[in-house]
């Protein structure tokens, strides 16, 4: 099962890259978990120092912007 993170206290893009992910995991037919991270303590945790952040199963895929569903899902695949 892959772990799927989204970094972020909440803005629209934040929003928008959560549904890209969410998109992409569906179209991949994959088993997964979503979890958002609105925390900063834990965000700064990741070294992310630039949201939105996509991180997947620990590592950090994607930080400061929004990449389309199709892009997530060559990072997923």
């Amino acid at each position: 099962m892959k772990k799927l993170q989204i970094l972020g206290t909440g803005c629209a893009k934040c929003r928008m890259l959560g549904e890209h992910a969410e998109q992409a995991a569906r179209e991949l037919g994959l088993d997964y978990t979503l979890e958002k991270v609105t925390d900063i303590n834990d965000i700064v945790s990741f070294g992310v120092l630039s949201t939105p952040a996509l991180v997947v199963d620990g590592e950090i895929k994607v930080s400061g912007r929004v990449p389309t569903a199709e892009a997530i899902k060559a990072m997923l695949a």
